[in-house]
């Protein structure tokens, strides 16, 4: 809990990846994004029901999973309480480059103005998502902990959001060409001379195409190269290795970063949730963490 009762709400999304534990620990205002599968819609509930890798061992078996935007109403439903009890509302949403649900936040906020002029709703586009999102609202939310004012907090997420990165590669290149990403030529040669995609979170809040390499022993070691040329004070920070039911590899990710950052304060290993792990596949692994500034 904060150490001083701010003025406001402090909220996310759950497109932030971050883990239920987090959220209970520190009580963070969430919005529970959904998903579609097999027909059946769900909310991504931050790892709560334990289902991750049944998640990913049913993509593995064929099922697609469809992501969707949250309608303006469901916005409003979680709002407008804050407003009712006095309260304004700082909200760190995932990038708006890689859905509109950003406009439904917007329209909103339009919709509550009317009806509450003295609230204030100030949005932030972290121009990320998974771990760089929660990266930065764990910092973040770090100041609100301390009492610092809503304009401050934004001011510091706005500074600081294109040093969080990610870099992230796939196992298989047909959930890359399902969601658009890469042409199915691109994919069947990919395929067949098992090039393994680099991807990064660009400047725009994109995911896109950094290099690509062969092999996936070859990607894990550019990964690893990659973070130890970005990474800044890597003794004051955790970084955080995200992977779609693919433990080995991110412990061997791990291994290899250590290699090259031994002064790394820690390492957390997670699964991706439903949303960046729908578009990716079950095989994706990432290392994410503050840097410099994006290179792409």
């Amino acid at each position: 809990m904060p150490d001083k009762e701010p003025g406001y709400v402090f909220m996310t999304d759950s497109d932030s990846d971050l883990p239920y534990r987090y959220v209970d620990e520190l009580k963070i205002t969430m919005v529970y994004m959904p998903y579609m599968l097999d027909g059946q819609e769900y909310l991504d509930d931050l790892g709560r029901s334990g289902k991750q890798k049944e998640y990913f061992d049913n993509m593995r078996q064929g099922a697609v999973p469809i992501t969707s935007l949250l309608p303006t109403v469901a916005y409003v439903e979680y709002f407008e309480p804050c407003f009712q009890a006095g309260k304004d509302i700082l909200f760190l949403a995932f990038s708006s480059q890689l859905s509109g649900t950003i406009h439904n936040i917007y329209a909103a906020r339009e919709e509550l103005m009317v009806k509450y002029p003295d609230r204030r709703l100030v949005v932030v586009d972290t121009l990320s998502i998974s771990a760089p999102q929660f990266i930065l609202v764990l910092r973040a939310y770090e100041l609100y902990r301390q009492g610092k004012a809503l304009d401050d907090v934004a001011a510091w997420t706005e500074e600081n959001k294109l040093n969080a990165q990610a870099w992230v590669t796939v196992e298989d290149l047909k959930y890359l060409r399902r969601g658009g990403r890469i042409s199915a030529v691109t994919a069947t040669m990919g395929t067949m001379m098992d090039l393994k995609p680099i991807i990064v979170e660009s400047r725009e809040g994109k995911m896109v195409n950094a290099d690509k390499v062969r092999g996936r022993k070859a990607a894990l070691r550019y990964i690893a190269d990659k973070t130890a040329e970005n990474i800044l004070n890597p003794e004051d920070q955790t970084l955080i290795i995200m992977h779609g039911d693919t433990m080995e590899d991110a412990a061997r990710l791990e291994a290899l970063i250590r290699e090259r950052v031994p002064d790394l304060k820690a390492v957390e290993i997670m699964f991706v949730g439903p949303v960046i792990g729908a578009h990716c596949g079950p095989g994706t692994v990432a290392a994410c963490f503050l840097g410099k500034e994006r290179p792409l």
